[in-house]
C-alpha cells in the first residue's frame, strides 16, 4: 500500500455520516446507474445496524479512496438467506453449513480507480478480517476474470457458487466466495491504521 495512504476504522455511526462521501468511491468505482445511488445509501446505512459491524476507510490527504466493510451474517438477513437457499437448491448444503454458520459477511470492497494496483484493496480487506471472532469470511463478487476476483482468490477465498443471479438482477451473475478465517498472509507492510475515527468527509 502506498506510503501516502492510511487506513481508518469508523464506528458505525460515524460510517453512516460518512456514506454520502463514500457513495462517491463506489460511483467511481462501480459506475451504476445514478438512480440506484439513493437505494444504496440506505442499504449501507441499515448495515451499520448489524451485529459486529465493522468498516475501513483509505484516506489519502485527508480524502477517502476506499473503503470496506462487513458485519455478522446470520439467518433472517436478505444475502445470507438468498445464498444459503440457493447452494441448498444446488446440492451444496455441505458447502452452506462449512461456510455460512458463523461468518463475516463482507458487503464491500471498493477503492477509487485513481488509487487502484497499490495493494489499498488487499490492506483493507486485511484489516478488515483481522481478529474477527467468526471462522469464515464470505462474500459476493461479479463473474470474470476481474482484479477483484483475483484479489481475493489470492487471500484464500474459493467459488462456493457460481453464475448465480440475486433476486431482481437475473442479467448481472456473481459468484459467492468464501475463505477460512483468519486470511493468508498479506504481504508488505502492515497499515496505519487507528481504532476509531470521527470522519465526516
Amino acid at each position: 500500500m502506498a506510503a501516502d495512504t492510511e487506513l481508518r476504522e469508523l464506528a458505525p455511526a460515524a460510517f453512516a455520516h460518512a456514506v454520502p462521501a463514500l457513495l462517491g468511491v463506489y460511483e467511481a468505482a462501480m459506475r451504476p446507474p445514478p438512480e440506484q445511488l439513493p437505494g444504496r445509501a440506505s442499504v449501507m446505512n441499515g448495515h451499520t445496524r448489524h451485529p459486529g459491524f465493522r468498516s475501513v476507510v483509505a484516506v489519502s490527504e485527508e480524502r477517502a479512496v476506499g473503503f470496506a466493510y462487513g458485519f455478522h451474517g446470520h439467518g433472517g438477513q436478505w444475502w445470507h438467506d438468498v445464498v444459503t437457499e440457493a447452494l441448498h437448491a444446488r446440492g451444496r448444503a455441505r458447502l452452506a453449513r462449512r461456510y455460512l454458520s458463523d461468518p463475516l459477511e463482507i458487503a464491500e470492497v471498493h477503492v477509487h480507480p485513481e488509487a487502484q494496483n497499490r495493494g489499498i484493496g488487499r490492506a483493507m480487506l486485511h484489516a478488515l478480517c483481522e481478529g474477527r471472532p467468526e471462522r469464515t469470511a464470505v462474500l459476493s463478487t461479479r463473474v470474470g476474470p476481474t482484479a477483484a476476483r483475483h484479489l481475493y482468490r489470492s487471500c484464500g477465498f474459493t467459488e462456493v457458487l457460481g453464475d448465480f443471479s440475486f433476486p431482481g438482477s437475473p442479467s448481472q451473475p456473481f459468484s459467492i466466495m468464501a475463505a477460512r478465517l483468519p486470511l493468508r498472509a498479506c504481504p508488505g507492510r502492515p497499515p496505519g491504521r487507528s481504532p476509531w475515527w470521527r470522519w465526516t468527509g
